[in-house]
């Protein structure tokens, strides 16, 4: 039998020993998950980018998932167990028709209450035909977002591919660790989407606002970026942009690094790391069958 004094001698060395591994120090990296499936704004090749300045620059692990075979594949994005494991996961998603045991995955994550990030077309992440078993998650962005219920509904649609669109903070959220180093206007190649009058919700937070440039329409100004706490009491960060030359821009850059950081519950990183490389080519659609709808 040991000596309980020997044990306690023991048990103390350990605690000694862990509490001197630099991960106990730090605390275990933020696990942050991409799920990309998106047809035209190339997110299976930006998501990437950015995941890789998180785990070269600040200290996260990620995992990025991709429709399968490529983003034109609406029916499969293998991996989504990896959500069980997420501090965060990122959706750059569109109209995509995915098999219920994959939504249970996603669905699982969102009940969890944990934090969600979401670019551009997430706003119309799924598109199931009327009277499909999953027809309601067409509207999912409108509860886990706070953005309209997909594409055409509450009048969100966008102002022409030959349009751009000249971004500003909102000078009443200036403060917001968010906005940190973020500063001025800027310009992005998306087309403005219109969410107005109905999204984002009354309690949100808009931090940046959008003006189109050269629309096919008459137009008006609307939020293009914002937080909010959703019914499932996850912290959402929420963007109409995503082209993939938006990501250039250093602002935008600086505003997603801040955003993740925010959603999981960190402060935004300083020193800044500077800005990274995130280019990748803008797909568009493929070529429209008779019944295609028109690229949003």
């Amino acid at each position: 039998m040991r000596h309980p004094r020997r044990l306690s001698l023991l048990s103390a060395l350990i605690v000694v020993v862990v509490m001197q591994c630099p991960m106990y120090l730090a605390g275990a990296p933020s696990r942050v998950v991409f799920v990309t499936g998106d047809h035209e704004y190339s997110s299976e090749e930006t998501m990437p980018l950015l995941a890789r300045e998180l785990e070269r620059n600040y200290g996260m692990k990620t995992t990025v998932l991709k429709a399968h075979p490529d983003q034109n594949a609406e029916t499969n994005i293998p991996g989504l167990e990896a959500l069980e494991k997420a501090d965060l996961a990122v959706f750059f998603l569109r109209w995509r028709r995915l098999p219920a045991d994959q939504v249970a995955r996603i669905q699982s994550y969102l009940e969890s209450g944990k934090p969600v990030v979401g670019f551009r077309t997430t706003s119309h992440a799924f598109n199931y035909p009327i009277g499909h078993e999953l027809e309601s998650w067409n509207a999912m962005a409108a509860e886990v977002f706070g953005a309209p219920p997909g594409w055409g509904k509450d009048g969100h649609t966008h102002y022409g591919h030959e349009s751009s669109t000249d971004v500003f903070i909102n000078p009443k959220e200036t403060s917001h660790p968010v906005l940190k180093g973020v500063s001025g206007s800027f310009h992005v190649s998306s087309w403005l989407y219109q969410v107005l009058p109905k999204w984002p919700p009354k309690d949100a937070t808009v931090l940046l606002r959008g003006r189109a440039v050269n629309p096919n329409k008459p137009a008006q100004e609307n939020p293009v970026a914002w937080t909010w706490k959703n019914r499932f009491g996850g912290r959402v960060f929420f963007t109409t942009l995503g082209h993939p030359a938006d990501f250039k821009s250093e602002p935008l850059q600086r505003l997603v690094i801040n955003a993740i950081h925010w959603s999981l519950a960190l402060a935004p990183p300083t020193p800044w790391k500077g800005p990274f490389r995130m280019d990748a080519p803008y797909h568009g659609l493929p070529a429209p069958s008779p019944k295609a709808a028109v690229g949003k």
